[in-house]
Formats: C-alpha cells, structure tokens, sequence
C-alpha cells in the first residue's frame, strides 16, 4: 500500500520511494527524509513498490532486500527497466557476495541494517548531490580497442554490443577513462564518483569494479580493460 508522508511538498524537492516492509521503520525513515526537505513515498511490498517507481518517478528509492510479492533486487531490475533513479538498497546481509548482487541488479549504493536514520539521510543526500564530471566533457575519451563510451547518451558498447550500465557504474568507469593507464586509488575514485563528502568502507569500490567488469566481459585475471593495480588501486587501458 501506497502512503505519502504528512509534510508538504517543497518546490523542486527530490522525490524519494522508502521501500520497507516493516511499517514502523518505513515511517521513520520517511519523517526523517521529509524533515529534510525530500518529497516522499512509501511502499510496503515489491509489486506495490514498482507501481509506485511508475507513478511517482522518483529521483531516488531506498529499497528492503526482504519484501513480499518479490523481492528487492527484482524491484531493482523492474525500476531498473525504465528508470535512472538512484537505487540504495538495503539488507541484514552484509556479505559481498549479496553487495556485488544488489549492485548487478542496479543499486547505486548498498546500506547494511542495522543503521541510524540519520546516516542513512547523510547516504541519500551523498548520492543526490554526486558530481556529474562526465556530463561537463565534450571531447571523446582515449578508450580501450573495442569499448566506446558516449558521453552525451551515455551509453557504453563493447564490441558495437550496447552495455547497460547504473549511474554508478557509468561515472566509475567515465572517471577511470579520464586518466587512461593512470593508477586511480580507492579514495581517488570515490571522490570522482560519490564526490568528497562521502563517507562508508571504501572497498564499495571494488564490489563496483566486479559489477562492472561482469558487465563488459572483462576477465580480472587477464584484463582487457581494467587493470587492478595492486596496492593501490585500478586503471582503464588507454586506446
């Protein structure tokens, strides 16, 4: 079901979808985002959940892994189908093996319960205000043989196959082709992509990096593309 918190809507206020199945906490979260300024909704299910994505075509959703009807990483392929929101997912599993599987599915950004309302405001914002550097450039970028990045569409190909790819995915992998064959650290591509403010375990890096290397088809252990760079960091072949 469908509900709207009680605070007016400022002008051009973000949009933000809470999905959470446990109503006392989606109503925490909600009043605490609404205080803040953001324009929200809440759903408590995975069917309800999309509908709502349709409707209210939010610019961002918080999203429970654990829902009824389906769950939350396949509301994130639906609302991944026809929407960029930013997604950040949320679960009582801290594996990475389940971030690297949210983060495929689409999510932007992977929060951990049990968290503070508070921190979990400081993360949304961090998304929402994220630099969009790749949007400012013009000039093609020094890409790998067989990978081609379209700045104005943002769309990437590898071998003339189109690639889907998150916002996230999209900025790491424009951040890394700006510097081709530069050594970019952890924090060097945190503040590119998340930008300075951001705060959380660096190694999100990484579970990004797998995400998006499964998507090019690009093999960690003899790289086509993205080079690890030990002790340091990553790096994108140059052209």
């Amino acid at each position: 079901m469908n509900s709207e918190s009680g605070h007016s809507r400022a002008e051009g206020a973000d949009r933000v979808l809470v999905v959470e199945d446990e109503p006392a906490l989606a109503k925490v979260v909600a009043n605490y985002l609404a205080r803040e300024g953001f324009h929200v909704r809440i759903a408590h299910d995975g069917p309800t959940a999309v509908a709502a994505a349709h409707d209210f075509e939010p610019s961002l959703v918080v999203l429970d892994l654990m829902l009824p009807g389906f769950d939350g990483m396949e509301v994130c392929r639906r609302i991944r189908s026809f929407s960029d929101a930013y997604i950040l997912m949320l679960s009582a599993r801290g594996d990475e093996s389940d971030k690297v599987a949210g983060l495929a599915a689409g999510a932007d950004d992977y929060v951990v319960k049990p968290f503070g309302p508070r921190e979990l405001v400081a993360r949304v914002k961090a998304l929402l205000r994220r630099p969009r550097a790749s949007s400012l450039m013009s000039e093609p970028l020094p890409t790998p043989d067989g990978l081609d990045i379209d700045l104005i569409a943002r769309t990437v190909r590898v071998d003339g196959a189109p690639v889907e790819l998150t916002h996230t995915e999209f900025e790491l992998l424009t951040a890394l082709a700006t510097r081709p064959d530069a050594a970019l650290s952890r924090s060097d591509i945190i503040t590119a992509v998340w930008g300075s403010s951001w705060f959380g375990d660096q190694h999100i890096v990484d579970v990004h990096i797998r995400a998006l290397r499964r998507k090019l088809g690009d093999d960690a252990a003899d790289p086509r593309f993205i080079r690890t760079v030990r002790g340091m960091g990553y790096a994108l072949r140059s052209s």
